[in-house]
């Protein structure tokens, strides 16, 4: 019996060490995928008290400390918007404490990667507190969240930009004809998408009998950027191509889609149903883009080549995307005066999940819209139609400029 206990603890311990030794590994290779999940986790708790919170929020003395009580919408909000401080808070703590670190011998390295029990610990308890502070902290976190998200938005927009040059080149560098061939018929479906899609949304959102002028002209507007960005691509004066052309027509045919579906249930030239089933599918689809675009930022800024890395680290992508170094035996033999430089911003890093906070929490409340007739419908209103249409009008400008740049700036280096 008691060979058996001993075996047990035996196996036991190893298996606890063995844990250990995988956790330890893991959050020093992957800390950027842990910091995802602790993001995604705080899209969870938002979504749990939207949808089941508010009941609770009002029993809050110093929450509802009005002589008429909010609408139940407001105390969903107030949910989320609380989670969401409390997420920015954490992240934006690390990321002034990253400030500077350039090696790896930094003390602050270890911080970054590991210690992961006290970080959700101090995660919960600034999310907690959140729910102690008066309305007036939070309504100006509301103001500024706004500011946050156009920002994020604009990242997204700079990295599918980034992606969109990378995936070109790496296919033209290839220098075969299957390769051609492929980058070929993405362009073209890529482009048939386009149009057509747009062709839907003429049906969809501009009925006969109906006086949609409004809609009509943002359609209009995405088949004339995507045509002009195409035009400019073709020219022989500047470096483009027609792949990322058409991906950024679709991606502008999407944020025309966007927004066009965000106009409010009663507006009679919204062709589509507002339903709980459509605008939870929208909102997930949102959340989905959320986390997909923090996790290839923190991906890229792993690459010396662009303004996501910091000044020490080394060229021409010899960083790691996913560790944090490693090498081999004998440069971990090395001097500390060699350590290996970091091989991405970690204060970037953490900026970039402080703003996805603010973008998470517009989204879950229709950027703070007070005038949906529903708490079923979810991102919906002319807040959100106008950031939606106004982020792609900045889209097809930015991709302009990334090919004209070097024509106007002649003395500097864009590649």
């Amino acid at each position: 019996m008691w060979v058996a206990s001993c075996l047990a603890s035996c196996c036991a311990s190893c298996t606890c060490g063995l844990c250990s030794s995988a956790a330890a590994a893991i959050s020093r290779r992957s800390a950027r995928i842990a910091y995802c999940g602790l993001f995604g986790l705080s899209l969870v708790v938002s979504w749990i008290l939207r949808e089941i919170g508010a009941p609770l929020i009002e029993k809050i003395p110093w929450i509802n400390n009005f002589d008429v009580p909010p609408s139940e919408e407001w105390f969903q909000a107030q949910g989320v918007l609380r989670v969401s401080l409390g997420n920015f808070l954490f992240f934006m703590i690390f990321s002034l404490m990253m400030i500077g670190v350039k090696d790896q011998n930094d003390r602050r390295d270890s911080w970054h990667h590991g210690g992961w029990t006290l970080k959700i610990v101090v995660w919960t308890i600034l999310v907690a507190l959140m729910f102690f502070l008066p309305n007036a902290v939070i309504m100006i976190y509301e103001t500024l969240s706004k500011f946050g998200s156009g920002l994020f938005l604009l990242i997204q927009v700079i990295l599918l930009l980034d992606f969109t040059h990378r995936w070109n080149d790496a296919w033209v560098e290839r220098e075969e004809h299957r390769w051609y061939v492929a980058l070929l018929s993405v362009t073209v479906v890529c482009y048939l998408a386009t149009y057509s899609f747009s062709g839907v949304l003429f049906m969809w959102f501009n009925p006969s009998g109906e006086d949609c002028g409004l809609n009509i002209f943002f359609i209009v507007t995405t088949i004339v950027l995507a045509f002009a960005i195409s035009v400019v691509s073709v020219h022989p004066k500047v470096s483009g191509s027609l792949l990322p052309a058409s991906v950024i027509s679709v991606y502008c045919a999407y944020l025309c889609y966007s927004g066009l579906s965000s106009e409010p249930r009663d507006y009679e030239c919204n062709g589509l149903n507002k339903s709980k089933v459509v605008t939870t599918g929208t909102l997930l689809f949102g959340m989905i883009t959320t986390v997909l675009s923090v996790l290839y930022s923190a991906v890229r800024a792993g690459s010396s080549t662009t303004f996501l890395s910091p000044p020490s680290s080394p060229k021409s992508g010899s960083a790691p995307l996913l560790g944090s170094g490693g090498g081999d035996e004998e440069e971990g033999m090395s001097s500390k005066k060699e350590a290996n430089p970091v091989s991405y911003s970690y204060t970037f890093f953490h900026v970039v999940f402080a703003l996805a906070s603010m973008y998470s929490a517009m989204l879950l409340t229709g950027w703070c819209s007070s005038t949906s007739d529903s708490s079923d419908l979810i991102d919906v209103g002319w807040t959100t139609v106008w950031v939606r249409i106004c982020t792609q009008w900045v889209t097809a400008v930015l991709y302009v400029w990334t090919l004209v740049a070097p024509l106007v700036i002649s003395d500097r280096d864009f590649y």
